[in-house]
């Protein structure tokens, strides 16, 4: 499972309640640019509209081989699940304040995965409380390195 493009403003911005592994429909030229690394999943976003799941403002760029025939780079991308799955996350989006975020692009046999998450919105107070509890998780690993060095 190699990652293609990981969002990490997704884990930052919105505490993740469930995770849901999702394909993708894209063209030759989208998966050839995947390959070469060239997309962008930072301002992403997923929505569910007619019992479809849709992704949207994935930016991929342009297959620098491609021809007249080649992708636009931010066109909406259909998301493949299953219908249960598309009812759940359904229901999970239309709480107030929840929403879809695409976590990463990853390879998973030859096929592009998406891995889709159920995100509630951190206000700031909670994004500078998990920038504590980080720092003070270091900080305690340290003492604790350097107290067990010292023995």
């Amino acid at each position: 499972m190699a990652d293609i493009v990981t969002n990490h403003k997704a884990r930052r911005d919105y505490q993740i309640l469930e995770t849901f592994e999702a394909g993708i429909v894209l063209h030759g030229t989208e998966v050839k640019s995947l390959r070469a690394g060239k997309g962008q999943i930072a301002d992403a976003f997923a929505r569910i509209e007619k019992n479809e799941a849709w992704l949207y403002n994935l930016h991929i760029d342009e297959y620098s081989h491609g021809n007249v025939h080649n992708h636009a780079p931010k066109s909406p991308r259909k998301l493949l699940l299953h219908k249960s799955e598309i009812r759940k996350l359904f229901e999970l989006a239309s709480v107030k304040g929840n929403t879809l975020v695409p976590l990463s692009l990853y390879w998973k046999d030859s096929k592009v995965k998406v891995a889709l998450g159920v995100g509630k919105g951190k206000v700031e107070f909670d994004r500078r409380d998990d920038i504590k509890k980080r720092e003070s998780d270091r900080e305690l690993k340290r003492a604790t390195m350097q107290w067990t060095k010292g023995k």
